[in-house]
């Protein structure tokens, strides 16, 4: 008989499995894409889906704090609840993908990476990408008049 098999018990006692199973989603949910072995990206794929569908389908307290209970920080519950649960709304399942990378290096166990299908667009990351462009964009224009000067100089010799 095959009693009590639907959870991956990844040779972890239960508390320390579902402490590292919260973590990585709670990873995931922070930056977008994280990498760990493909037996642990397989299970925190389940609870990650679980959640943005409980996300998606009732902005409720109850709810809210349903997801809580996994993950520890307030922003990121908001941020799940406010920009990644809408992503999904037309999407019935598959919020996320596990892509194979290979071995790892030091123990030889298969890795993947687990992301989200949508990413979403990170307020600090397109605020510091504007920057960086008005940065080199001054660059340019200041390096643009001073070449000009030297060739005159040049051409005046």
């Amino acid at each position: 008989m095959r009693h009590n098999d639907k959870v991956k018990k990844l040779s972890k006692p239960a508390d320390h499995r579902n402490a590292m199973l919260n973590n990585l989603v709670t990873s995931l949910f922070e930056k977008s894409v994280v990498i760990t072995t493909t037996a642990k990206a397989k299970e925190a794929r389940k609870l990650a889906e679980r959640m943005i569908t409980i996300a998606k389908t009732d902005d409720s307290v109850h709810a809210r704090r349903e997801i809580a209970k996994r993950i520890r920080s307030n922003e990121i519950v908001k941020r799940l609840f406010e920009e990644i649960a809408p992503m999904y709304k037309a999407r019935n399942g598959g919020y996320t993908r596990v892509i194979s990378v290979g071995l790892r290096r030091g123990d030889g166990a298969s890795t993947s990476i687990l992301e989200l299908v949508e990413k979403p667009a990170s307020k600090e990351k397109s605020e510091k990408k504007g920057e960086k462009k008005e940065e080199k964009k001054e660059k340019k224009a200041e390096k643009k008049p001073a070449k000009k000067e030297e060739k005159k100089t040049e051409k005046k010799k």
